[in-house]
């Protein structure tokens, strides 16, 4: 079987099929099941759990083969899919009963983790990105498509700077599932490790992705002659990506892609960029903890109930708006909706009922949609009038556009409605899809059949008054067709006419001309039934097809629709208010709540907290305070509500005033990256790069600990520059949230005029804090490690060792030297290890211990009377006096 002319001819077909598609799993359609051999076969029992036979046992040739019923495609191609494999699906293009020999069988489509429009494998509040890339010249392109809703987007890199950072960084914003690209592109070898471990690789025909063929194509699929009025013009990479994308996804799915009706120019310079450290430290869509919906900002302020909407709110969170009109239109929906309470929950209430179009009118024009999929998006539409009504005296402008834009598509819920049953069945296979009444031909090929029934009754009952045979009966099956059974005791009563057929244990099975004649008529009105219902069914779902742009604009209103209701809802069920965004550098925000945590607490209310940044100029806030005492929270809270803000949503505060950001970095918690050979520390100093290279005065940023992952000193002194670099930047400090516990930098806030300190209050009980959540000025002095490390339940005989070192530590943390000094035991009998020299033979000669311990007792003593001082309330005289004492106990002798 596998060698040239050995090859039954089968064989040969299905080889000449895989050669075509080496890289995917071959289905190859046999009769009822679909059949995977050789490789394919091996691969595929071990994914799907089935039975791995053979082919040719006995022979010298056997081909592994294994295969699954025809009606479970859907079920095992999801699952392939899941797994990361591209399917290939072979069906039977020709009637076997009208074949001249073998059945010609042809790939109909091709199943990929990014053409993927399966309900049971897409979630329906996702999107499902397919990007390509492209180079024209030292220029990189990339284009974006979900297939199953129609988005296509194109992307240039910008000319200066460094354009495979640019592209990881647009690729890691879209998180795409399939990377296609030509046959020979030149790879940034980094790059491409990367995504290969997070998305499938497709190699595609390189003269799709040329410039000249990629915009002939663009111009056709959208019918324009300049591609200059998508924003396009001079863009040749772009072109390239967007023309190769759509050749590649039109050629595998075998059909025109009707719902891909608009191409738009992916600018991220008109919204707030992020780049995927941030999101992920935001947990903006996932939860850092599980990589779960569960815990993130997208799960807290989902109200929407549609698919599309969900997608929607989705997008507008990844990609936030710079613009403050365009940003006040859309919370001017959101007020009105919100003073409106009876019209949002009655709209809300119809849609609802409204099903997710883009991806029902994707299946249709892929060929996939069935009844069920039709009658969905039937009565979506037929909903549609009814939530115009209701919100038709909604005055706000975006409302109007949207409201005044919708052609509800009478005209094809119409036709659907008068092409289908109410209750159609799952498949086409058995019928029973259109309504009596739609076809002529159908009905009266229903009712041949339906009368078929009463014949066989009728011609039952005249054969048995005529033979005088009361157990005489009349049956069907595949093999014999219609005939008639007499038993064994009445064959003497049995008329010439009658033909045997077959004999059985209880009789004999006969025909007569009569029944033959019917049987014909009967069985031929089945079949041409089936054909006929199939292309009428057909030529419904080609109907939909053709009004995609239609329906798609349908689909675009009821999502924003949507998700501006929800957002009304939840400020309503979360107390939000409306924040005032400008074009302002300043960020005021009072009682500020993080809008994810506050949703969790359950015995506790949430502490707000005011944030002011570059009111007074003092834009760069160096938070310090205790372990658990919020730090992270607090940075988090004060992006999320920016981020929200400027989506055109209202924040969890009291008030807002929001001068609009053009990037926001998040260098939150500690990760790290072994497989690209990278530590913890590495991570975070690569991100601080990333922060220093490219942050503006109008950025927002986010930083936690810099530093933490290397000695004391260093980390300090990384830290301290960080600030003070931030502190030049030409055109003034970024708003800048600094977390630390490096108690040293505090003093910045006194050298560096637009620094000011914060910190996380607390409340001691001897030797027990309570932590405040309460954000205030000032700097705090201490980290309450040590009373964390109890609450974690560390072994109470480590607490009091680690306060004991602590105390040594804070008394002794430098000598009057200027070097630190180890911590000693202070238990009778041990011996104390003497910190060695820092700078080697340099070290300056140290006094006896006895010594060095009675200085340590005075400075202890002038330290404790200092912390007891007030500064305010000192009078010139006082402070002199105390300074000139302390100095006397200092510089006293033994």
């Amino acid at each position: 079987m596998r060698q040239g002319s050995s090859l039954t001819p089968m064989f040969r077909q299905y080889h000449a099929l895989k050669r075509n598609h080496p890289d995917a799993i071959l289905l190859f359609r046999m009769g009822d099941f679909y059949e995977m051999f050789h490789e394919d076969a091996k691969l595929a029992s071990r994914v799907l759990e089935l039975t791995l036979t053979a082919r040719g046992k006995g022979s010298d040739n056997v081909v592994p083969m294994c295969g699954f019923p025809h009606h479970q495609l859907d079920n095992y191609t999801a699952r392939l899919v899941r797994a990361s494999h591209r399917v290939a699906i072979c069906d039977q293009v020709e009637d076997p009963k009208k074949a001249q020999g073998l059945v010609r069988r042809e790939v109909v489509r091709m199943v990929t983790p990014g053409t993927v429009n399966d309900p049971n494998i897409v979630d329906a509040k996702e999107n499902i990105w397919m990007a390509s890339l492209a180079a024209v010249g030292e220029r990189l392109g990339a284009a974006f498509l979900d297939a199953s809703t129609g988005e296509l987007l194109a992307w240039e890199a910008p000319g200066e700077g460094d354009p495979w950072g640019a592209l990881a960084e647009r690729i890691g914003s879209f998180v795409p599932a399939e990377i296609v690209y030509p046959e020979g592109f030149c790879w940034s070898e980094s790059f491409r490790r990367e995504r290969g471990r997070r998305a499938v690789l497709t190699e595609a025909d390189p003269y799709a992705f040329a410039s000249e063929s990629a915009a002939r194509l663009l111009g056709q699929h959208f019918g324009v002659a300049s591609l200059d009025g998508f924003g396009l013009r001079n863009r040749a990479a772009a072109i390239a990506a967007a023309g190769g994308l759509l050749s590649h996804v039109r050629e595998t799915q075998h059909c025109e892609l009707q719902h891909v009706h608009e191409l738009r120019l992916h600018e991220p310079a008109n919204h707030v960029l992020m780049d995927a450290a941030t999101g992920r430290n935001l947990e903006l869509i996932r939860s850092l903890r599980d990589d779960g919906r569960e815990g993130s900002l997208l799960r807290a302020i989902d109200a929407t109930v549609t698919s599309a909407g969900g997608r929607l709110l989705r997008r507008w969170l990844l990609a936030p708006l710079l613009d403050p009109e365009r940003i006040r239109r859309r919370q001017d929906v959101v007020a009105e909706l919100l003073d409106r309470p009876d019209r949002r929950h009655t709209a809300r209430e119809q849609l609802k009922r409204v099903h997710d179009i883009e991806r029902l009118l994707a299946r249709a024009v892929s060929g996939t949609a069935n009844a069920r999929d039709l009658l969905g998006l039937r009565t979506s539409l037929e909903r549609v009038p009814e939530l115009t009504r209701t919100l038709d005296d909604l005055r706000a402008p975006l409302a109007r556009d949207i409201l005044d834009g919708i052609d509800p598509c009478a005209d094809v819920a119409q036709r659907l409605a008068e092409g289908l049953v109410d209750e159609p069945p799952a498949t086409l296979r058995d019928g029973g899809v259109i309504r009596d009444g739609f076809s002529p031909e159908l009905d009266e090929l229903r009712s041949i059949l339906r009368d078929g029934k009463s014949f066989i009754a009728s011609l039952e009952a005249k054969e048995r008054e005529a033979r005088g045979i009361a157990s005489l009966k009349v049956r069907y099956n595949k093999v014999f067709g219609y005939f008639i059974e007499v038993t064994k005791a009445n064959l003497h009563r049995v008329p010439e006419h009658y033909v045997r057929k077959q004999t059985i244990a209880s009789g004999e099975r006969y025909v007569t001309a009569e029944l033959k004649e019917y049987e014909s008529k009967v069985l031929h009105a089945q079949e041409r039934a089936q054909e006929l219902e199939l292309s009428l069914f057909n030529d419904l779902r080609s109907g939909v097809a053709a009004e995609a742009r239609r329906i798609k604009t349908v689909s675009g209103a009821t999502a924003r629709l949507d998700l501006l209701a929800a957002l009304a809802e939840i400020a309503a069920q979360n107390n939000y208010c409306r924040p005032r965004v400008d074009d302002s550098n300043v960020l005021r925000i009072v009682g500020g709540r993080h809008p994810v945590v506050e949703q969790t607490l359950v015995d506790e209310r949430f502490v707000p907290n005011d944030t002011n940044l570059a009111i007074d100029g003092r834009a760069i806030a160096l938070l310090t305070g205790p372990n658990m005492g919020g730090k992270s929270t607090y940075l988090r809270q004060v992006a999320l509500i920016v981020l929200m803000a400027q989506c055109g949503s209202f924040v969890p505060a009291d008030e807002a005033e929001i001068g609009v950001v053009d990037r926001v970095f998040c260098r939150v918690g500690a990760s790290d990256s072994l497989a690209d050979g990278q530590s913890t520390f590495m991570v975070e100093m690569s991100e601080t790069a990333n922060i220093l290279h490219n942050a503006s005065t109008r950025s927002l940023l986010l930083l936690d600990e810099i530093g933490r992952g290397t000695a004391t000193f260093d980390g300090l002194s990384i830290a301290w520059a960080v600030v003070e670099h931030l502190h030049a930047l030409p055109g003034g400090a970024p708003r800048t949230l600094f977390a630390t516990h490096y108690h040293e930098l505090t003093e910045l806030a006194v050298e560096l005029s637009h620094v000011l300190n914060l910190r996380l209050a607390v409340r001691e009980h001897g030797d027990r804090v309570i932590f405040l959540h309460r954000v205030e000025e000032g700097a705090a002095d201490r980290s309450y490690g040590i009373q964390v490390a109890r609450l974690a339940g560390v072994p109470e005989a480590v607490v009091r060792r680690a306060r004991e070192v602590l105390d040594n530590l804070e008394r002794d943390e430098y000598g009057r030297d200027g070097l630190p000094r180890r911590a000693r035991r202070s238990s009778p009998g041990e011996r104390r290890i003497e910190q060695p020299p820092l700078f080697g033979l340099f070290e300056p000669q140290r006094p006896p211990a006895s010594e060095a311990s009675k200085e340590d007792e005075r400075a202890t003593e002038v330290l404790t009377d200092l912390r007891r001082q007030v500064p305010d309330r000192l009078t010139p005289i006082d402070a002199l006096q105390l300074l000139s004492k302390w100095k006397d106990l200092l510089d006293t002798s033994d």
